[in-house]
């Protein structure tokens, strides 16, 4: 008695269906993580090789090692203590001190990583070098930094006080490659 069956049909016309609702589904309850980045402005592209001498004593130089240890200055140092303040004085310097920068203009501070060094102690660097810049603008705005760094460059008058607070003070800050880790 070898009767055979038919093999019950399964109906894959839902199939898509129900693939597309899994997917819909899925693509509203995922939550996409936004990495936000470091907000500076970038000086145009450029195919010229353009590297402008830089004197010495117009270059405050801030190094970090893999093992997040600075020297600034050629100076060893564990941390970032008194560093905005010694960066002010060099921008500020006008050619009085011999060692420090010919003007504002010709002052450049120079941040150089290595590959080794963590992100917390790059950011940490990078914001005492802004932070001084700021606290020079805020300075000759007759404002406190944060004041400063609020103003609403749409408003004609405060983009007149950012921009006279600004003049002949660039914020000169050259970040060099990272060195790779011997």
């Amino acid at each position: 008695m070898n009767t055979k069956r038919p093999s019950p049909e399964v109906s894959t016309s839902s199939m898509a269906d129900i693939a597309f609702l899994l997917l819909t589904f899925f693509l509203i309850t995922t939550v996409i993580q936004n990495h936000q980045g470091i907000l500076m402005i970038l000086p145009a592209f450029s195919n010229e090789s353009i590297t402008a001498p830089v004197h010495d004593r117009n270059l405050f130089a801030i190094q970090i090692n893999s093992a997040n240890e600075f020297l600034i200055e050629k100076e060893p140092r564990e941390n970032l203590d008194g560093v905005r303040e010694e960066i002010q004085r060099f921008i500020l310097n006008n050619g009085k001190d011999r060692s420090s920068s010919d003007s504002p203009k010709e002052a450049v501070v120079s941040l150089k990583t290595d590959r080794g060094t963590t992100y917390a102690t790059f950011m940490a660097a990078l914001d005492e070098i802004q932070a001084a810049y700021y606290e020079i603008y805020a300075e000759r705005a007759g404002i406190t930094p944060a004041a400063f760094r609020k103003l609403n460059l749409n408003d004609p008058k405060q983009l007149q006080i950012h921009n006279r607070a600004k003049e002949g003070i660039p914020m000169n800050i050259s970040m060099a490659e990272p060195s790779k880790v011997n």
